[in-house]
């Protein structure tokens, strides 16, 4: 498994970056301060994070292999933007893997796994309570990471890591301000029906979860520019 977070939430790993790198650029995405698009030059990234070319080179390699970033020869390294058809295949691809995913926590019935939710629905409303936005939308895409990893299947926490971060990256690029996090509330929904054993239920509710947000999605890409300095200095 993954190391945690404070909070509950796995700790995304990037290969051998203990200095954090990776996990601030891919917790920028996550918390959609960094749009897709945006260039991510490595001496300019070096700087900000005071670590050699050669550190940064292997974490954006890292990011590439797991799709969040692309990396052109002569141009550099982009943010990823994922096209109309790659996003509609992301949300698809979560609407059969994570309603699979409740149903066999809710089959389990473990009440650790309970706990483990309920800690991290508890952490969502404190950072609701202190109105910190970007704390807010991090935990909300991570409720979705630790039920996969709770489920217990090592490539399925992989894949939804990537589909999560990746539905970050296609609300940010197809403004949909409507979908800015999801709603706590329908975590509590889904872990009650966990605790209760009820299997169609919390399938039924994570599958609308999800159809909510696509539905609210305009595929018309939006240009914002951004300051890298602002965002990790």
């Amino acid at each position: 498994m993954p190391p945690r977070r404070s909070s509950g939430a796995p700790v995304p790993t990037g290969g051998d970056t203990p200095d954090g790198v990776y996990q601030r650029i891919y917790d920028s995405i996550l918390e959609r301060r960094l749009p897709p698009g945006t260039k991510l030059p490595e001496e300019k990234l070096a700087a900000i994070f005071g670590v050699s070319r050669a550190r940064i080179r292997k974490v954006l390699a890292q990011l590439e292999h797991d799709r969040i970033v692309e990396v052109f020869h002569n141009r550099g390294a982009f943010v990823s933007q994922p096209g109309v058809e790659e996003s509609q295949h992301t949300l698809e691809a979560r609407r059969i893997i994570e309603p699979a995913i409740v149903q066999t926590l809710a089959e389990l019935r473990r009440p650790a796994d309970v706990a483990a939710l309920r800690q991290h629905i508890a952490c969502e409303y404190a950072a609701i309570e202190q109105n910190d936005k970007s704390t807010i939308v991090r935990l909300s895409v991570e409720f979705h990471n630790v039920a996969a990893e709770l489920a217990g299947n090592t490539l399925l926490v992989r894949t939804v890591r990537e589909l999560t971060v990746l539905t970050s990256l296609i609300i940010l690029l197809y403004d949909a301000p409507t979908a800015s996090a999801c709603l706590p509330d329908d975590h509590v929904l889904l872990t009650d029906a966990i605790e209760q054993g009820d299997s169609t239920a919390a399938a039924e509710i994570m599958l609308r979860h999800l159809k909510d947000v696509e539905t609210s999605l305009v595929f018309e890409k939006s240009e914002t520019e951004v300051d890298l300095t602002s965002i990790f200095g």
